[in-house]
């Protein structure tokens, strides 16, 4: 109810009409408005008042759809002006009235004033005096209003306003359109361009009916991406509302409703238009979200033009704070801690297309699904052979495509996992299998959002959802759009293509085919491929490209533990550190590119031989890591002294499988006593590279002259007869010319070739690695090859220190280094061997400072204690400068003594 307040008189006198107060809703014509109270608690009440004494012209009317005989009511002259001067002088503005008339049929009749009382602006004489409205027929001036409004009206007449003017009027008149013929076509031919409009009613907050200004269509506009509470009707024609319906709609029209707006075109639902409407004051739209009032939907979120994640972001800030509609939402993940529902992890492995496995910083594995996609699946009825095993990665469509996909983009590298809802555990149903509880996320890596790049690609697809379904990825609206894009462009599962085939022979333990094959892979000499299965630390499972065949691969020269069988009727129990040696191997290898030298095959088929990962052997590192022993078989192999050097370096330390070890009596080991004494021969080099782990290449100064000579002469040699660009082809191993950043040609051997455009290659003379063209590529010049001058850059490793694991501590030292050696001569002198390179101890040679040493003063690297006797004194030397660091709380010692309680944290073994 409007507000009202009784107006000063004596109580014995003629009675005063009560004066009320009300804020102008809706103007229905030039002389009848709505007005409306404060709202509380809710819309506030309402009531119609028509202005007494004078006329307007009627406004058209649309004929009822129940009555199909009716016709269309055109406006009357004068009448949508004497309308437009009322909204544009009253809408949303406080006014004061008092009610003369009241008809049987409850319709009231009074005075309007502009203000909070009597004194304002009369709006019946305004509209009298502009030539908008005529005293009604019949009315005698007898009051002193009436004989205003006579005045008025003849002031009108004589100026020759409005109705008044010369001509009928019919220029006022509006060519009113109900319906547009071609709706999507209408909307186009805006270009999106903002239309000027007013809205003429709310049928709800997010639903109104608005006239496009100048050509008079009146069209039901939807805002784009949003939908509010409604109201249902019933089967009696009554309409209930939704919770919050009511409240929305007054939020929208106390702010729109005969408003002037601008409406952005969008696209269009039937007869209905989808768009945006823009107000001064701003977008209704996200402000309906923003208040509670509406959720975001996905069929047309598409189409709105100011971005959909300012839409979502509205929501997300409602739900945030349970406004309205959402006060009883939960969030998802609502149950985790922050560091659950975001953080870094290591990809280990793909699962089919929609799921990784990661390595959290705890060291343990999680699953992650990705958010709101589906991988490809068989469509229609299964055409399988019945008697043939279904394998999903080779036999559904684009899987292979996407796991590729995933595992080139993803494998060994560290990514950003934000959960955006757990998906619980399902029980089995007769057309579902049952699921355990899955993490869903969002994956990204460089900041491409790794679902969404599959999306695009056509290799998955996006899962479609209940409106109220709350558990769907946190860019949900980019997936929709990267669809869209795909199936524009015909990519992947859109293709109309023929379906790419994977013809895979699996030999397995087919020890026929084994045989045939076996030939061919001992002749082929290093093989790329896959690692698609570890069943224990040196038993795998590889997919060999080239051949499009899956083989059974066991490790050469190695003793590994052996792991847990299960067999018929008994359990056999796994040797200690097999589980270990299992997991070392998956971390290492799993679903990564390696390369395969076959040497020979067992009886039950399966191929025996070198693995290399990253230009190192598994075998090796096995023993190195003392998860395996070396096997008597290694001896005829050239790799057999670097398995002994490992085996020996494993056995000193007593871990894992030499735990129990005992070193051999003294008495046999005299031939070496002169040993003992730690030699010094220390030679001058060059340092050329530091690497990111500590190592650095060296070249050895005798030689110096002699490689100049060579670059020199090369050059030369290149310059009168330069390579054909583009006409070299490389391949992993060969050694080739390369143009470095300088536009000079040095020695380089590729090490990987990713694509034409990218070819990982090591400069052989001087240890640095880039990845290349191959238009910057060329053959080697048989006459500089490595048999006339061997590579000049030997890899060498800091003796008795301990690289930090953690990589800020390791970026510290290794910054320090370079600054002190990098292309510099310094006086090196080798301590031990290793499985991977030499260990020295380098000097600088003016000061004849030992570098690692000053490393370890300075508080930027630990101490490697050794046993052997011949070091003691060294070690003695540095661990007393490791103390002295430590007292200063320098660097990895600023917060003390770390390696009690946090070793494993820091990366540190004591």
């Amino acid at each position: 109810m409007a507000s009202s307040a009784q107006s000063g008189g004596s109580s014995g006198g003629p009675a005063v009409p009560t004066v009320q107060r009300g804020i102008v809703k809706m103007v229905l014509s030039g002389c009848a408005i709505i007005v409306r109270g404060q709202p509380r608690g809710g819309p506030p009440p309402e009531r119609q008042i028509n202005l007494s004494n004078i006329r307007a012209g009627n406004l058209a009317r649309r004929a009822a759809a129940t009555q199909p005989d009716a016709k269309d009511t055109p406006d009357e002259p004068w009448a949508f002006p004497a309308r437009e001067f009322l909204r544009k002088k009253l809408i949303g503005k406080e006014v004061c009235f008092t009610i003369e008339n009241k008809t049987p049929q409850g319709r009231e009749y009074g005075m309007i004033y502009l203000g909070k009382d009597t004194n304002g602006e009369n709006i019946a004489e305004s509209l009298v005096a502009e030539g908008l409205a005529t005293r009604r027929e019949g009315m005698r001036a007898n009051n002193p209003e009436q004989n205003r409004l006579s005045e008025c009206e003849e002031q009108a007449k004589a100026a020759k306003k409005g109705m008044w003017s010369e001509g009928n009027g019919s220029h006022t008149l509006r060519d009113l359109k109900y319906t547009i013929e071609n709706p999507r076509h209408f909307v186009d031919s805006h270009h999106q361009k903002p239309v000027n409009a007013i809205i003429e009613h709310v049928r709800d907050g997010s639903v109104v009916r608005a006239l496009l200004l100048p050509d008079y269509y009146l069209v039901t506009v939807m805002l784009s991406g949003i939908k509010c509470p409604t109201f249902r009707r019933e089967a009696d024609g009554n309409e209930t509302p939704e919770p919050f319906a009511a409240e929305a709609k007054f939020f929208t029209e106390s702010r729109l409703l005969q408003r002037d707006v601008q409406i952005i075109l969008e696209s269009c639902h039937n007869q209905n238009i989808l768009g945006t409407i823009l107000h001064p004051n701003g977008n209704i739209t996200e402000l309906l979200l923003k208040e509670g009032f509406a959720r975001c939907v996905d069929w047309s979120i598409a189409v709105y033009t100011r971005g959909a994640e300012k839409l979502r972001a509205a929501e997300r800030f409602a739900k945030e704070r349970r406004l309205r509609i959402w006060r009883d939402y939960v969030a998802p993940t609502a149950n985790l801690d922050q560091k659950d529902k975001q953080f870094v992890a290591k990809v280990m492995q793909v699962l089919n297309a929609d799921a990784i496995v990661v390595k959290l910083n705890s060291g343990d594995y999680k699953t992650i699904h990705l958010s709101s996609i589906r991988p490809p699946r068989l469509e229609g009825e299964n055409t399988q052979d019945k008697n043939k095993k279904l394998r999903p990665l080779y036999d559904i469509p684009y899987m292979f495509e996407a796991r590729e996909f995933l595992r080139k983009k993803l494998i060994g590298k560290k990514v950003n996992v934000t959960v955006d809802y757990i998906r619980p555990a399902s029980p089995a149903t007769e057309t579902v299998p049952a699921f355990s509880e899955r993490t869903c996320a969002t994956v990204t890596i460089g900041g491409i959002n790794i679902a969404e790049a599959l999306v695009s690609k056509g290799l998955a697809t996006v899962i479609r959802y209940r409106q109220d379904d709350d558990q769907r990825s946190s860019h949900y609206d980019e997936l929709l759009a990267a669809e869209a894009r795909a199936i524009k462009n015909g990519k992947g599962l859109h293709s109309k293509k023929e379906v790419p085939i994977h013809r895979v022979a699996d030999i397995s333990g087919d020890t026929q085919k084994a045989k045939q094959f076996l030939p061919f892979l001992q002749r082929a000499g290093r093989s790329e491929a896959v690692v698609e299965y570890v069943f224990s630390g040196s038993r795998l499972k590889l997919y060999l490209p080239k051949e499009t065949c899956l083989i059974t691969f066991l490790l050469a020269g190695i003793e590994c533990p052996r792991g847990a069988r299960n067999l018929p009727g008994l359990v056999q129990e796994g040797e200690p550190f097999s589980e270990e040696a299992t997991l070392f191997t998956k971390e290492l290898v799993l679903q990564r590119e390696v390369e395969v030298e076959v040497e020979g095959m067992d009886k039950a088929g399966n191929f025996i031989g070198w693995l290399h990962i990253d230009g190192a052997n598994l075998s090796v590192l096995l023993v190195e890591h003392a998860l395996s022993k070396v096997h008597f078989t290694a001896e005829r192999s050239s790799y057999y002294k670097s398995l002994l050097s490992a085996e020996e370096a494993a056995k000193q330390k007593k871990e894992k499988v030499w735990a129990h070890y005992e070193e051999q009596p003294v008495e046999e080991v005299t031939p070496v006593l002169e040993e003992k004494e730690r030699s010094a021969s220390y030679k001058p080099v060059f340092v050329t590279e530091i690497t990111d782990d500590l190592h650095f290449y060296v070249q050895d100064v005798e030689t110096g002259t002699q490689l100049e000579k060579l670059m020199e002469n090369m050059r030369n040699d290149i310059a009168s007869h330069p390579p054909v660009e583009g006409s070299y082809a490389p391949r992993r191993g060969e050694f080739c010319i390369a143009k470095f950043v300088d536009g000079e040609w040095y020695r380089a051997r590729v090490e990987k070739v990713e694509s034409p455009a990218k070819v990982h290659v090591f400069y052989i003379d001087y240890g640095n690695r880039e990845i290349l063209p191959s238009s910057r590529l060329g053959t080697l010049p048989p006459a500089f090859s490595t048999r006339v001058l061997p590579a000049q850059a030997t890899e060498y490793a800091f003796a008795f220190i301990q690289v930090p694991q953690d990589e800020d501590a390791r970026t510290d030292a290794v910054d320090s280094v370079v600054r002190d050696i990098q292309n510099t001569q310094c006086l090196l002198n080798v301590e031990h061997l290793s499985a991977g390179c030499p260990h020295v101890t380098l000097q600088f040679a003016d000061s004849k400072g030992d570098v690692g040493l000053g490393l370890v003063k300075e508080g930027l690297v630990m101490v490697e204690v050794r046993k052997e006797k011949q070091f003691q004194k060294v070690i003695t030397e540095y661990l007393n400068a490791q103390e002295s660091a430590k007292s200063a709380r320098l660097n990895l010692w600023r917060y003390g003594d770390f390696r009690a309680d946090d070793a494993d944290e820091f990366g540190y073994s004591r």
